[in-house]
């Protein structure tokens, strides 16, 4: 059995994974955020992360199999990324181990997502060989050529996303102008299943670069003009799926034959996923898998562990 941390800036997560079966276990909760705030600060973030990671372990309940830990302790696998969020993760990973006299493996948030995601889909197998990913989330819009490492098993070189905001905050920034929670993308995904606007804005694509300014600028403007809400939802979710579809169309171009994974929390609207229907190699993170999690910190120290 093999634990897992994440302590990334929406949500606390811990994770059991059972390397013999392939079973899992994952739990966790998103921090605490303000109405109409946008987010955390880094040392609020921090702070909620060491409050709330000693529940959220305890929920995965009592196992005395614990054989070794993966954590999160960057955003990605660079020298120069750091977040202070995930200090909270990486000190309590370190401090189990210890106590446990077990190995802890140190990885990188993106290179978790990428692995809970191939997970869900029964593909791990796809860690050998190249492939395409995309990490849709609150913080980052990357399009990632991945090929396997000797020694990250993994490395992810980004070839394209959003030259801006995210996907994830022009969702989040949609919702809190419109007086739902912060993270909104739930919310603003079950407002727009009430629309049946059709209209969408495709930002303009260099390669597979895009920004998504613009399209922050047109929401705001249906806001102000007084558009019903739901249609501002669906106009945002078709706009963000049509750029994402519109770049990854390109990379497949470019890069043939390799398959494409997306995962991150703007992954699981069904409305981006539409865009996608019957596309062969096209695979979304499933089970739950889609935003953060620690069960892909588990899986990588599984693999490390036996590569």
């Amino acid at each position: 059995m093999i634990l897992g941390i994440d302590t990334s800036n929406y949500k606390t997560s811990a994770a059991l994974f059972d390397s013999r079966s392939g079973e899992w276990l994952s739990k966790g909760r998103f921090l605490d955020v303000e109405p109409g705030k946008l987010g955390l600060r880094q040392s609020e973030a921090l702070f909620q992360h060491t409050k709330f990671l000693p529940d959220v372990i305890k929920s995965l309940g009592k196992t005395d199999k614990i054989e070794a830990v993966g954590c999160s302790d960057k955003p990605r696998e660079t020298e120069d990324s750091y977040m202070p969020c995930f200090l909270a993760g990486k000190s309590a990973a370190e401090s189990i181990a210890s106590v446990l006299n077990v190995p802890v493996f140190h990885f990188s948030h993106q290179q978790g997502h990428i692995a809970s995601a191939l997970l869900s889909v029964g593909r791990t197998e796809m860690a050998k060989e190249p492939f395409l990913a995309w990490h849709l989330s609150g913080g980052t819009t990357e399009l990632l050529l991945v090929r396997p490492d000797k020694e990250l098993i993994i490395r992810a070189e980004i070839i394209g996303g959003t030259t801006d905001i995210s996907a994830g905050q022009c969702v989040d920034r949609c919702g809190v102008a419109l007086s739902m929670p912060f993270p909104s993308g739930k919310y603003v995904e079950e407002a727009a299943l009430m629309s049946d606007k059709t209209s969408s804005f495709t930002a303009k694509c260099d390669g597979a670069l895009f920004s998504l300014s613009g399209l922050e600028n047109k929401f705001k403007a249906m806001i102000e003009k007084g558009d019903p809400p739901e249609d501002v939802c669906r106009f945002t979710l078709l706009s963000v799926g049509s750029t994402i579809y519109k770049a990854t169309q390109w990379a497949r171009t470019r890069y043939s034959g390799l398959p494409v994974l997306i995962s991150g929390g703007v992954s699981v609207c069904s409305i981006v996923r539409e865009f996608f229907a019957g596309e062969e190699g096209v695979y979304f993170a499933e089970g739950g898998l889609g935003g953060d999690n620690a069960v892909g910190a588990a899986v990588l120290a599984h693999m490390e562990m036996t590569k």
